[in-house]
């Protein structure tokens, strides 16, 4: 008897109430009721993502420094070098035609216009008493030719606006000296055209034409984009050095430049922009990225290189 109920696993008890019971029971369900429409959603989402990377495309852009350019400025060099002597005005002064801007140092010049215009005088003056001496009348001929020599240079040592406008940049100081062709003052006029001077990857040569849009943003001013029109797009494609030998002296050392480049132009058409309701000018020199659409691919393309040849590419 003992031996017997050792063996047994459950109670006389619940032997007895299983035997009377005469319905089944359901299956134990544990999972919350939101598990079963979650499952449809997610299948829905999945079908979704899949028919947009089917018939979803991704740009794919050009993309390079740009600098701002603009046309209608003056840069003023002396022709002979010298030491400045005076320094009349400064940055964003505004200046008439012809005013004075910077002088140099000029005791020779000086000198020997004083020194012709003594000759010149005396020879005035044997003219006046014997107008029959030929020498003299053919000397003072030959001293008025040397002495509006004389004044050509005395004046070249002064550099004058050429324009009316605003002096935009002043490079010396009284006392320096100055090398031949050195850029020493900018002057930008009334009437100027604002360009934007694009560097893109030369591999983007053929895909890059005039009347495409152009997205620019400006250093300084993130995430605050302009579009513009892209004018011209060079024929050849350029080296680091003779793109900064094409921007000038002024940019060309500013730009971060690596690899073979083609120059894309864009025409900015007002001389100002604005940015969170203010209004800016455009300067020379101010730096900027651009970006040029130049095709698109489907999404399943980039995820899947292989079904290129035969999804193909969208331009």
């Amino acid at each position: 008897m003992e031996a017997t109920q050792r063996t047994r696993i459950f109670r006389e008890e619940a032997l007895r109430h299983h035997e009377g019971a005469q319905e089944d029971g359901d299956v134990l369900r544990i999972s919350p009721r939101w598990t079963r429409w979650t499952y449809w959603v997610l299948l829905a989402l999945l079908a979704c993502a899949a028919l947009y990377s089917l018939l979803g495309t991704i740009p794919e852009y050009a993309s390079g420094p740009a600098v701002v350019k603009v046309e209608g400025r003056s840069d003023l060099t002396p022709q002979t070098p010298g030491i400045v002597s005076s320094v009349t005005v400064q940055v964003g002064q505004r200046v008439e035609a012809g005013q004075p801007l910077v002088s140099f140092l000029s005791q020779e010049e000086t000198a020997t216009l004083e020194r012709i215009q003594r000759e010149f005088d005396l020879q005035l003056v044997r003219v006046l008493q014997n107008p029959a001496d030929e020498a003299a009348r053919q000397s003072l001929t030959s001293l008025r030719a040397e002495r509006e020599l004389a004044e050509a240079r005395q004046r070249a040592r002064t550099l004058r606006a050429p324009q009316a406008g605003v002096v935009s940049a002043l490079r010396v100081r009284e006392g320096q000296y100055v090398n031949p062709g050195e850029s020493v003052v900018s002057v930008v006029g009334d009437n100027v055209d604002v360009t934007l001077v694009a560097l893109m990857p030369g591999g983007y040569r053929p895909r890059l034409a005039p009347g495409k849009p152009l997205r620019v943003e400006l250093n300084g001013f993130t995430h605050e984009y302009q579009t513009f029109t892209i004018e011209s797009v060079g024929d050849q494609i350029l080296g680091p050095n003779e793109v900064r030998r094409f921007l000038g002296a002024d940019s060309g050392d500013a730009v971060p430049l690596s690899g073979p480049m083609v120059v894309v132009r864009a025409k900015i058409p007002s001389p100002t922009f604005t940015s969170k309701g203010k209004t800016f000018n455009y300067f020379d020199g101010m730096m900027a990225r651009a970006d040029a659409r130049v095709r698109t691919e489907r999404i399943l393309v980039t995820l899947i290189p292989g079904l290129k040849g035969a999804l193909g590419n969208e331009d």
